[in-house]
């Protein structure tokens, strides 16, 4: 039916099956990310280049440049997607704050040329494990643990469009099955554990 043998048709069923960012292996780090200011500049630069979908989770985004360039690509792009996925409530006023910003930017509920721009929430149980990164339809930026000591994520790798894509594919499940937090009231609802 589909001139390809069964093998093949039906291999992903069998476990053989490799997607083609399986096939990349490391390929997809485009670079490994050692000083906070790299770090910093890479996050800012995904923000900033999405053009199509943006996709950020964690809740302790805190760096005013970063959160900055977001709310600037929401602004500057009416037709970005734009998703924000918590994993638990906020951890610092800054990131309660850009969450009102966003709200204050763009209504969830509206619906550009039949499509929904902003989606924010905020995974449960408590217990689920919180992801940090940020991807758009061309790169993405995962934050790793420290290099440099104990404390602090003030390291990660740079990914090509291949992880990304695959990173922006997880962020819109993760969302699709929060709780949503897309009100300015529901925001404020929010405990913020540190001012």
């Amino acid at each position: 039916m589909y001139r390809e043998r069964p093998e093949v048709l039906f291999a992903h069923q069998d476990g053989e099956a490799t997607s083609v960012l399986e096939t990349s292996g490391t390929a997809v780090v485009v670079k490994v990310l050692t000083r906070w200011t790299d770090l910093i500049e890479a996050m800012v630069t995904v923000a900033s280049s999405a053009r199509e979908q943006l996709v950020v989770t964690g809740s302790r985004s805190r760096e005013k440049a970063y959160l900055a360039a977001i709310e600037t690509a929401v602004a500057q792009h009416p037709d970005l997607v734009h998703y924000r996925v918590l994993y638990g409530p906020p951890r610092h006023r800054t990131l309660a704050d850009h969450l009102m910003r966003l709200l204050e930017l763009r209504d969830p509920s509206a619906r550009r040329n039949g499509v929904k721009t902003l989606h924010i929430g905020m995974v449960e149980p408590a217990a689920a494990l919180e992801r940090f990164f940020v991807a758009s339809e061309t790169q993405a930026v995962v934050p790793l643990p420290s290099f440099h000591g104990a404390e602090g994520f003030d390291c990660g790798a740079l990914l090509s469009r291949e992880a990304a894509v695959g990173l922006v594919h997880h962020g819109r499940e993760a969302c699709a099955s929060a709780r949503p937090v897309e009100t300015i009231e529901a925001v404020r609802a929010l405990p913020v554990r540190h001012n």
